[in-house]
């Protein structure tokens, strides 16, 4: 017998109000989480498989961590799904990931491309400041994600990188709120698709981090206890909301908040997970916002990652048992909990009176209704194999990636018009596969018979203890004393090229002082980088963000005031352009 919520003639509403009826206490609890799994060899780094979420907690949302073949992944969707198709009443899986078509390579918040197109981190696309290659961007995301079985989008970050030490930079659109507010805007159309709304070819896009999460005191990120902070001396509280109104308005269906605290504002001083006056008060009366609210992983329970114990991101609130935090949560206005699995800690309140039951079913209609959108009941409930394979890192996903690598390019400094190079000059090289720079130069092993050379350097930062923590790029910006005498001395001895991979904005005026050139990337191949460099690309791109001159005028920033500095090194903006462009396109895949 087909029950009225398995017809996908009826609307979504009629959907779930048949549905929700027959579901038990449990099962709504279930819908209420959101944990990790893994993929191939370590198929469960949080300690339970998605088997077993599914069928001892009754969970149907996961965040699938790593990365195997197109197929294995398809396959596992497929497995989850008839897994799911076998419960009681049928609730289909929903899977989501953290962002997989860069660079970035941190387990906590982003991953390699692997198999996927690559293309350059989010502040390289707001370098491009081209509308229709983000919404381009978006739909190739939504294509290959489609094309395994992921269907929410735990990004785009849409922060505003006014504190320039903090570690989550890469990830955001830089410091700009009305860049940042068009570029999240085409992203979302992106992975929407066709159509004004969600649908069975869509993927939703998860906003992060409400209300902005670039105002860290000192940069520190509140994934750790330092970092738990979030300070605005300047005043610009408002300033970090624009993104999420642009966003809200071009159709996101689901919002995290951030595990940092405001501290200093009207608002209590509490994590924004378990923060009424920011979830209730600000984003869904004020804002008007309806959808899916899940927290930041991790806020309810002491846990393992990487084989380290964290705390529970639990801030302001430490003193609350995670039942406690648990229900602070729900109370706040959030429908979903991300990284737990712990739905008896849901129904235990419920039973002791402490929380009602139409309160899970206010959370429960959004989530349902998600999986409805989606298609997750009807024909989305499985995906092909075969397809999934000629889909993912399709050959023009991967060219039209590389393009947008070389156009994100950045050139900052072109003394004497260096750039582009011609000929077939002996080149010295750093950080740069000597196999690619082969096929445009002479190669030499010492810089003092080189014509110039070409220098790969990443932005410093200081190294933290925690294998976890040591993923997170913090602190200090500028380069020790004995690495910039290395440095300089390289540019002192031959002409050199430097390109700095920007995943935050780099204090570098000596270095900008003495290189023959400089350019920043943001995720950018070295085929793509010798394309640019030798002119069969041109370097398009302009800072997303400031460049401070001193690590003495970083330090007396206010972390919520975009473009503080009055004398940057390089103003957001910048960006130069060849004297004599030839735009030719490369005779090889790049």
């Amino acid at each position: 017998m087909k029950h009225p919520y398995q017809d996908p003639d009826r609307s979504v509403q009629e959907r779930v109000a048949d549905l929700l009826p027959r579901m038990t206490l449990e099962e709504k609890a279930g819908l209420l989480f959101h944990h990790a799994i893994g993929i191939g060899a370590n198929p469960a780094p949080v300690g339970l498989t998605a088997e077993q979420m599914m069928s001892r907690q009754l969970m149907s949302h996961f965040n699938l961590l790593g990365a195997g073949t197109p197929r294995q992944m398809a396959e596992l969707h497929n497995r989850l799904q008839e897994q799911a198709a076998a419960t009681r009443l049928g609730i289909p899986v929903t899977l989501s990931t953290d962002p997989r078509h860069a660079f970035t390579d941190n387990p906590g918040t982003a991953m390699m491309a692997g198999p996927f197109s690559q293309w350059p981190e989010t502040l390289g696309l707001a370098a491009t400041d081209d509308l229709d290659l983000v919404r381009q961007y978006g739909d190739t995301v939504r294509r290959e994600y489609v094309a395994v079985g992921l269907r929410v989008a735990l990004h785009p970050q849409i922060d505003l990188a006014t504190e320039p030490r903090w570690a989550r930079i890469s990830g955001t659109f830089g410091e700009d709120a009305d860049l940042t507010s068009r570029m999240a805007a085409a992203y979302i159309e992106g992975l929407r698709g066709a159509g004004e709304q969600l649908g069975p070819d869509s993927v939703a896009a998860m906003v992060k981090h409400f209300p902005g999460g670039g105002p860290q005191k000192d940069g520190e990120d509140p994934h750790f206890p330092y970092g738990r902070e979030q300070v605005y001396p300047g005043g610009f509280f408002d300033y970090h909301l624009k993104p999420f109104e642009a966003a809200l308005a071009a159709g996101a269906t689901q919002v995290m908040p951030y595990y940092g605290m405001p501290v200093g504002t009207e608002y209590e001083e509490v994590g924004f997970g378990f923060n009424h006056s920011i979830i209730t008060g600000l984003l869904r009366e004020k804002l008007g916002f309806d959808g899916i609210v899940c927290t930041d992983w991790g806020l309810l329970t002491d846990g393992p990652i990487m084989g380290e114990t964290h705390a529970a991101r639990a801030w302001g609130v430490e003193h609350l048992t995670p039942g406690e935090r648990a229900l602070r949560v729900l109370h706040a206005g959030a429908d979903q909990i991300g990284g737990e699995a712990c739905p008896e800690l849901i129904t235990a309140l419920v039973r002791d009176g402490l929380l009602t039951e139409s309160r899970l079913d206010v959370s429960a209609t959004r989530l349902l209704a998600e999986k409805f959108r989606l298609g997750l009941f009807d024909d989305r409930r499985y995906v092909d194999p075969d397809v999934a394979e000629e889909t993912v890192g399709r050959a023009d996903f991967r060219t039209a990636g590389e393009a947008a690598q070389r156009r994100s390019l950045t050139l900052l400094e072109n003394r004497d018009d260096i750039l582009p190079l011609t000929g077939r000059p002996r080149l010295y090289v750093e950080g740069v596969d000597p196999a690619v720079a082969a096929e445009h130069a002479d190669l030499v092993d010492d810089p003092t018979e080189a014509d110039l050379a070409v220098l790969r350097l990443n932005t410093p930062y200081e190294p933290r203890p925690g294998l976890f923590e040591s993923f997170f790029h913090a602190g200090r910006l500028d380069f020790d004393h004995h690495r910039l005498k290395q440095i300089l001395t390289l540019l002192d001895t031959v002409p050199t090229v430097v390109t700095l991979h920007l995943e935050r904005p780099a204090v570098i005026p000596e270095i900008a002082e003495r290189c023959a050139a400089l350019l920043a990337a943001y995720g950018a191949g070295d085929r793509a980088l010798l394309d640019v460099l030798f002119g069969r690309a041109a370097p398009r791109g302009t800072l997303p963000f400031q460049l401070p001159r001193s690590m003495t005028e970083v330090a007396a920033g206010r972390p919520d005031v975009p473009q503080e500095s009055p004398d940057p090194l390089y103003a957001l903006g910048h960006g130069l352009r060849y004297a004599a462009e030839t735009t030719a396109a490369p005779n090889h895949a790049s």
